[in-house]
């Protein structure tokens, strides 16, 4: 009977020392644990683009082009800096003395440099952007059935905003709404009589794009 008891006891107490020394490996907590990656805005990024502009109800026209830009995204703030380039056909014309005079403008191509500002939500992102501006415009004179053009570069601002989602970690679409404001130009300084200084002038422009964005550093991971 004691043999038995002392058989018991050893076991009991054998039990008991294992328990303990399994009981803190399964309670104990996971050094670090990696929660899911955030959409990272992060990086240079180039694309193409296309759209709409006017200014009015007569002049008007289709554009496509580049764009070449980068971020930094600090949480859910996302700021960077972009050039654009495009080709334009956004033309209109008016008459200056019926029967004699016409004239024609055409803005063969533009571009932007500017800086953005975004809020982050996941993988879309809200932004404003605004920055220096320049287009390439034809102006055209056609007087008693004599042609005569001549192309200046008009330089402005934009001001602009728009939305941009990301379909990837890498590529992304976005839709954008702009202003531009042209300041005056002068033109046929090589004229008789010239130069003939053209007003001012403003573009409102929506464009689609596409963008492919190279990152760096790769998204933040929290740990716990």
């Amino acid at each position: 009977m004691k043999i038995g008891l002392a058989v018991a006891a050893v076991v009991a107490s054998v039990s008991a020392a294992s328990a303990a020394d399994v009981l803190p490996a399964a309670t104990k907590a996971p050094r670090s644990v990696a929660a899911s990656p955030t959409y990272d805005w992060s990086g240079f990024y180039i694309g193409v683009m296309g759209g709409y502009g006017w200014s009015g109800s007569s002049f008007n026209g289709g554009f496509a082009g580049g764009t070449l830009g980068g971020n930094a995204q600090f949480g859910s703030l996302v700021v960077g800096g972009e050039l654009e380039g495009a080709w334009a056909n956004l033309s209109g014309s008016a008459t200056a003395i019926p029967g004699v005079a016409t004239v024609t403008d055409t803005i063969q191509s533009f571009g932007s440099a500017t800086a953005r500002i975004g809020y982050a939500a996941g993988n879309v992102l809200f932004y404003g952007k605004g920055g220096a501006a320049f287009a390439s415009n034809k102006l055209g004179v056609n007087i008693l059935g004599i042609p005569l053009s001549d192309t200046q570069t008009h330089y402005g601002y934009t001001v602009g905003a728009g939305i941009e989602y990301g379909l990837t970690p890498n590529w992304s679409v976005k839709g954008e709404y702009l202003y531009t404001n042209y300041q005056s130009a002068n033109y046929f300084a090589s004229v008789p009589g010239g130069p003939v200084a053209s007003g001012s002038f403003y573009v409102n422009s929506v464009k689609l794009g596409v963008n492919y964005r190279f990152g760096w550093g790769g998204p933040v991971v929290a740990k716990y």
